[in-house]
Parts: structure tokens; sequence; C-alpha cells
């Protein structure tokens, strides 16, 4: 008999103004202050394994400060890692949906038993502030949740069509081995969501996690093991891209690749999955999620003062390092100029400092080579624009970096077209709401996107022609909720996978069609 499970719902976030959970965060920040400067090793063919070839992890917010050290794999144990998960892939395989469900269901019960903890971890590590940090951890425990359930109604699919004298059934199997390539701006949730959905398949995987937060990497993978995943079922494969990464996703016996990143890596990991290797007997799978320009169009009959909350909250939440983060606002003539005083007002009473102190709203960037970056396009936007607040770099001895709000600027500007990921937000003035919307589309990118309107009409016009996958009506564009925003992007965004969603675990399952004469 198959498990039954109550509805799925998002887990509840705690609230830091309550002293009871501050207090807890406090401790979990006290705890993992001790365990800083650990060092970890890869789990590999199901051991751990040290290499003597170190990633140093920094803190953010104060960069001489290390996190931790990881040893970080060679290519020769790089293909020991595909070659181990190809090995225990038929037996995973067999694994009975309903054990690795119940796999799954333990993971995510010691993760929410350990959230305050991965929090910390996200803060020290990544820079996010609290909130941010416990949404990320929230979003985790979702993923393994709602995956878990959905992998129970693919394994029970609606039946086909009956013809006469036969039976039929499509079975959804898994695939085989899974490179899995995560980012740094959502270390835990977007990690583990492309983790466990694979796993849960019946996928054996790769994790190869960022070099910019592999820590939190490490302590999920010790906690999948600790939850009673097979040892095989899982390899940790720290390197960069050049050592190991080309590797992974050209091995012949990797059946497909996950990405989230950037739009240059997802299209260099597309090409080379796409060439046929040696001993491939399939066509590898990629699924891609990569980067976004998103707009937020303000109305001339808007709530201003909502769209001015929703537009701030959307650039300068985790310092604008969000694929969905509002890096356009493209505001109506009537309001342009009351919309810009709000914004200025409310961007300059923004708090920032180390992620560690719950009072800052913004931390630092993720490393110096961010900063650096940004930087630069500021004076771009400088010079394109006129610079409203912001601009450079803020004190404290992280990377950090002013909110920053460019006005006026044209549509073929730069930082109107470019994705800088950080707190920098191009301003531009539209005539109408045509014009607006002509804007908003005027990218390569399409992930997400919102509009500020008390027009009926002009919603309704927004729903069917601004092209992004994930477009809100009188809401901020960030903050997708696993199971009812499933999330994903098109044409340069990605291949618009739709993570948190019905359909998502498709993307690591194939249908087989058994049908019998009787």
């Amino acid at each position: 008999m198959s498990l039954t499970l109550p509805p799925f719902q998002n887990e509840p976030y705690s609230d830091f103004t309550k002293a009871p959970n501050r207090r807890a965060m406090d401790l979990a920040l006290a705890q993992v202050r001790l365990e800083l400067g650990r060092t970890y090793p890869l789990w590999i063919d199901g051991s751990a394994v040290e290499t003597g070839d170190l990633l140093v992890s920094t803190n953010p917010s104060h960069a001489s400060e290390v996190v931790g050290s990881c040893h970080k794999a060679s290519a020769e144990l790089a293909t020991e890692a595909v070659e181990s998960a190809f090995s225990y892939f038929p037996k995973w395989a067999a694994t009975p949906v309903d054990k690795r469900v119940q796999l799954l269901l333990g993971a995510a019960a010691m993760l929410r038993q350990r959230q305050q903890e991965f929090n910390a971890w996200l803060i020290v590590e990544s820079g996010k502030n609290w909130n941010e940090a416990e949404a990320d951890t929230g979003e985790a425990i979702d993923f393994c949740e709602y995956y878990a359930r959905q992998m129970l109604r693919w394994s029970h699919p609606e039946p086909l069509v009956q013809m006469d004298g036969e039976t039929s059934k499509l079975d959804y199997i898994p695939l085989g081995v899974g490179v899995i390539i995560p980012p740094w701006n959502f270390p835990l949730a977007i990690m583990v969501g492309m983790t466990v959905a694979a796993l849960v398949a019946g996928n054996t995987v790769v994790l190869k996690p960022s070099s910019e937060t592999p820590v939190i990497a490490a302590k999920f993978v010790e906690l999948l093991l600790e939850a009673g995943f097979p040892e095989h079922s899982v390899n940790l494969c720290i390197g960069s891209g050049s050592v190991v990464g080309d590797l992974l996703v050209t091995h012949p016996k990797t059946r497909f690749v996950s990405f989230t990143g950037s739009r240059e890596v997802g299209l260099r990991i597309n090409e080379l999955a796409a060439k046929h290797q040696p001993g491939q007997v399939w066509i590898r799978r990629v699924v891609a999620e990569m980067g976004g320009k998103d707009a937020i169009i303000v109305d001339e009959n808007a709530d201003l003062d909502a769209a001015v909350t929703g537009v701030m909250l959307s650039a300068f939440g985790f310092q604008g390092q969000k694929c969905s983060a509002c890096s356009r606002a493209i505001v109506h003539a009537k309001v342009y100029d009351s919309f810009l005083e709000k914004l200025k007002a409310k961007v300059e009473t923004i708090r920032q400092g180390p992620a560690e102190d719950v009072e800052n709203y913004m931390g630092p960037v993720i490393s110096a080579g961010a900063r650096k970056t940004i930087l630069g396009y500021m004076e771009i936007g400088k010079r394109e624009g006129r610079l409203l607040t912001g601009g450079g770099m803020a004190a404290g001895d992280g990377w950090y970096l002013q909110p920053t709000v460019i006005a006026d600027v044209a549509p073929s500007a730069r930082i109107f077209q470019e994705e800088i990921f950080g707190p920098v937000l191009a301003v531009t003035k539209a005539r109408d709401f045509e014009e607006a919307l002509r804007m908003a589309n005027d990218s390569e990118y399409g992930l997400t996107g919102a509009v500020y309107s008390q027009d009926r009409a002009r919603l309704d016009r927004a729903s069917r022609e601004f092209h992004v996958g994930n477009l809100y009506l009188n809401r901020k564009c960030t903050g997708a909720m696993v199971g009812a925003h499933p999330f994903g992007g098109f044409n340069m965004s990605g291949t618009d996978s739709k993570a948190g969603g019905p359909d998502y675990l498709l993307q690591f399952l194939q249908g087989k069609l058994i049908a019998e004469k009787v």
C-alpha cells in the first residue's frame, strides 16, 4: 500500500521580533562560531576523501574570517564520482518509491530540527540577513516536503486510454547519473531542491557546489547521510569548473545536468552537454536556470507607496543578488517624479552592516570580485543616467556596497540591458503603459516581472503580453514560494523548469509505456 501524506504546507517563518526566536538564533550563531575554521572532506564512492588541496571559504561580512576549508577534487576523483554513481544507480533506482520518499521526509525533519543552525551557516558564509536566511532554510524544507509528495503522485500517474484486448500503463522511471551544479546565492534552498528532486526520482547524484559556499553543501551532504540516504547515492565533488566541472558535464555516463547560475556558464554547460562523447548512449538532458534582468512597471494609477516598497524590497533584498531581483523600474511619466522622491527617501533608510546583526537589512555582496564588477556598473550607470542615491562602497571590513538608484536611464543603456547581480536599480520613464510594457519586454531574459496598477484591463494585458516565466501583479517580483509560485524563466533565463511546481520532477524522469495483449 502506498504512503499517504497530509497536504503540503509551506514551512512557517520565525518572527525575529519575538525574544525567544532571537535568543534561539543568537545561540545558533554562537554555536556555529565555535565550528568556524573546520576542514571538510569530499564524499566520493561512499567514503570521505581528503586531497590536501584546500578551498578556503571566508565570511563576506568580515573578509578575513575563515568559515571553513574544503578539500578539492582532482579530475581523477571527479571521474571516480561519476563512475561510482553510475555503478550504484541500478540499486537506487530499484529502491521502492515509498522508501525514497520516507528518506526525504526524514531529511526534511532533520532540516526543520536544525533550522536555526543552517540559518547561521547561511548568515556567515553567504552574508544573508536573518530573515533571508530563514526564508532560504524554509524553502529547502519546502522542497523536500513538496517533492516527496510529487514523487508519490508520479509513481501513480493518470491511467491511459485502454485499447480493446490490451492493458496499458505508463511508468515514470529515473534517468541515471545527475550532475548537480547549484549557485551561491541560495546555497541551501536551491542546492537542496536540485539535489533531492533528482534523488527522490531514483537518480544518483554528483553534487558540485559553488566555490563561494562549499561549507553549506558539505553540511547538507552530512545531513543526507545521517538521514539514511545510501552512501553511494550522493557524491560531493568540490572544485573549479575548469578542473572538475567540464569533466563532470561531458562524462559519457552523465545522464543529465541540473544547473542554476549565470547565463554565460549555463550556455557553456548546454553546449558541452550537447556534444556526444565516445561510449555515450543517450542525449544528455540539461535543466538550466540562469539569469534575469527583471522589471517592475509602475502605472499612473498604482498605489505608489506599495509600489515603492515592492521595488525597494525586490531591488535590495540580499543586496540584489537574486536572479529574480528588480533591476529595472519602469515608471509612468505622470507619477515618475513622485515615485523617485519616495523611493530615494525609503532607500536611504536602509540599515546596512554585518549580516549577523539582526537590525541590518543589507549585508555584503558575496566576494571581492563581485564588488569590483558591481562598482564598475555603478560607474557606467553614473554616465548613463542620473545618480539618485548610493553609487559606491559602504563602510565595513567586508564586501559592502551602497544601495544604488540611477534615474533617467535609457532603454538602450547597459545598466538597463545587462544583468548586474548587485544592489543597482535603473529607473526609466515611460510615457504610457504600452511603452512601459514594450520596454519591460526589451530584454534577452524573461524570468520575473511585476506590475503595479489599479487598472484591471492593463493587468490583464500584462498577463498576456509581459513575457516572463513568473509575473506578479501588485506585489514584489521576488519571494517565490514552493507549491504556489513554480519558478523558472523564458529566453536566456533558462529552460523554464518551474522549480517547486507540479511538473518539476519530470525533468528527472522518463516515461516508459508498457502495453500487454490479453
